[in-house]
């Protein structure tokens, strides 16, 4: 209720925290915590509701995945799409909380993309019309790290960052929440750019391993007999295409001179693109 309190204007930090400490030290705390939180959400006051989605924002940052788990449940992001339905509550709810709460669940939908049933519940929202558009998250909303996090995310391997993190979280001040709202931005392009390279890398290794074996099986057949005019272009396209993935493989080595396991590996695909290129000029040659 301190934590909520309509009456008070600014957020009671010392409250709000409090209560996230009463939530992590009582065992039903993660399940308790956000049916309390719904029912002040819902409350016809807007400081209410709005104090209400801050310390619900505050918890997501520091109860754990328990706590997570609760919320990505279907009973309690119900209750948060009261407030937007105009068959509940979205009749009288102000424009200022239907923006918090929209923000709330679209933040969740980008920091927890695991959890299908927040996606479902925004998808299900804009295929109503009750949002219309993505909205803009603001600076100085407090978005939480995505949990659980991928082992060596950007998170846990740059201790310097995540122990900054930690100390702009814990304050009160609405400029070093704008800061650990950026630098969290800033960490999580820096994971995403870190996905992509793997997910880069993963699939041209895959592709360089099956057009060497598509190759290989043609150029077997080319050296017992002619081959269809179907399967020499196809084989022309194999060569072609093998081609164009050495410059890419070189590129994907010189972005992963800190990971000896992944260079390992594109130094592996590049010595077969070679081989079956070598073994194509040969094979073609003595035709």
């Amino acid at each position: 209720d301190k934590a909520t309190d309509p009456s008070v204007p600014e957020e009671n930090w010392e409250c709000i925290q409090r209560f996230c400490d009463q939530v992590n030290a009582d065992t039903e705390g993660p399940s308790l915590a956000p049916r309390l939180l719904a029912h002040k959400i819902q409350s016809p006051q807007e400081m209410e509701a709005l104090h209400a989605l801050t310390v619900l924002e505050t918890c997501v940052n520091n109860c754990g995945e328990r706590f997570h788990s609760e919320i990505a449940k279907f009973r309690f992001l119900n209750e948060l799409i009261k407030v937007l339905s105009p068959k509940y509550y979205g009749t009288w709810a102000s424009e200022k909380v239907k923006s918090r709460v929209t923000e709330v669940i679209f933040s969740w939908t980008v920091w927890f993309p695991q959890e299908v049933k927040i996606r479902d519940a925004y998808q299900m929202l804009k295929k109503q019309g009750i949002v219309k558009e993505d909205p803009k998250v603001p600076e100085d909303k407090i978005l939480p790290p995505p949990s659980p996090r991928p082992q060596n995310s950007i998170f846990d391997t740059n201790e310097e960052k995540s122990k900054l993190l930690a100390r702009l979280l814990k304050s009160s001040r609405s400029e070093d929440l704008q800061a650990a709202n950026r630098l969290i931005k800033s960490m999580i392009r820096e994971e995403q750019e870190k996905s992509a390279k793997v997910s880069r890398r993963v699939n041209t290794i895959s592709e360089v391993s099956e057009n060497v074996k598509r190759m290989d099986d043609l150029l077997e057949n080319y050296k017992r007999q002619e081959l269809s005019k179907s399967d020499q272009e196809t084989l022309q396209n194999l060569f072609q295409r093998c081609e164009k993935l050495r410059p890419l493989l070189f590129r994907l080595a010189s972005e992963t001179v800190d990971d000896d396991e992944a260079l390992a590996e594109i130094l592996q695909a590049n010595d077969k693109v070679t081989q079956a290129l070598g073994q194509y000029r040969q094979v073609v040659a003595s035709h």
